[in-house]
């Protein structure tokens, strides 16, 4: 989310029109029922993720599988904002039809951030990856994209706690072997604090600090509780996804 975080310190993102709700809605039954057959799948605090208006999955992302494992976990039809060259692989029909959001990090995306805005706007669910990339997943570094869209749509941030993905020691391109353990835990939704009255960047430095350092908390404290460690030895850094 680097991208949204450096088009949100501008000007408002250009409306656009999201991607409709029953593609997503599509994709999480395919993908669950997918999901289900080939690991064994857990969703904790499900409950945690508001039944109506907008919400933002805030995720940690340690695999390449996250973003459609927490899509077809999601209680609710989720929109992730996915990297832009993996609409040119071959999953890139399967992202269309199931109403995912393509983003350029390289550049500040107002289309993608307009997308995930009219979502959010209409009432949805919007899910995104603050670190940015495949990588340790713990959130020592974050983006401030959630914290930007949140602030303008008003929407509550849900943190989820990714986990099984990948082993550690793995490759971070590696997928999880068939029949492991896979376990997505949603949080409870997280109270924004930054008080209004203050100028626009540093209310958004505060909301996106207080973001990371939850979304941390909460996924140090899944990762305990269900008893899956982070892969924390990355050999070269963040890798895109």
């Amino acid at each position: 989310m680097s991208g949204a975080a450096r088009a949100g310190a501008g000007a408002a993102a250009a409306p656009e029109s999201g991607p409709a709700t029953w593609r997503a809605r599509l994709g999480g039954a395919v993908g669950g029922s997918l999901f289900h057959l080939l690991y064994a799948v857990e969703a904790h605090g499900r409950a945690n993720v508001p039944t109506r208006g907008p919400v933002i999955l805030a995720a940690n992302h340690t695999g390449y599988l996250d973003g459609a494992f927490l899509h077809s976990m999601s209680p609710r039809p989720a929109h992730f904002l996915v990297l832009a060259q993996t609409f040119d692989t071959v999953v890139g029909p399967l992202l269309h039809l199931t109403g995912q959001i393509p983003i350029d990090q390289k550049v500040g995306d107002r289309r993608a951030l307009g997308q995930a805005i009219e979502v959010l706007r209409r009432g949805g669910v919007v899910g995104i990856f603050p670190e940015g990339g495949r990588g340790p997943g713990d959130l020592s570094q974050a983006g401030r994209g959630v914290a930007w869209l949140a602030l303008q749509a008003k929407a509550h941030v849900v943190p989820v706690a990714c986990l099984g993905t990948r082993a550690a020691g793995e490759h971070a391109d590696a997928w999880p072997r068939l029949r492991s353990r896979l376990v997505a835990d949603f949080g409870e939704p997280i109270h924004l604090t930054a008080p209004d009255g203050i100028p626009g960047r540093q209310r958004l430095a505060l909301a996106s600090e207080q973001i990371r350092a939850t979304l941390a908390a909460h996924v140090a404290d899944a990762a305990a509780r269900h008893g899956i460690p982070l892969p924390m030895d990355v050999p070269e850094g963040l890798v895109n996804t």
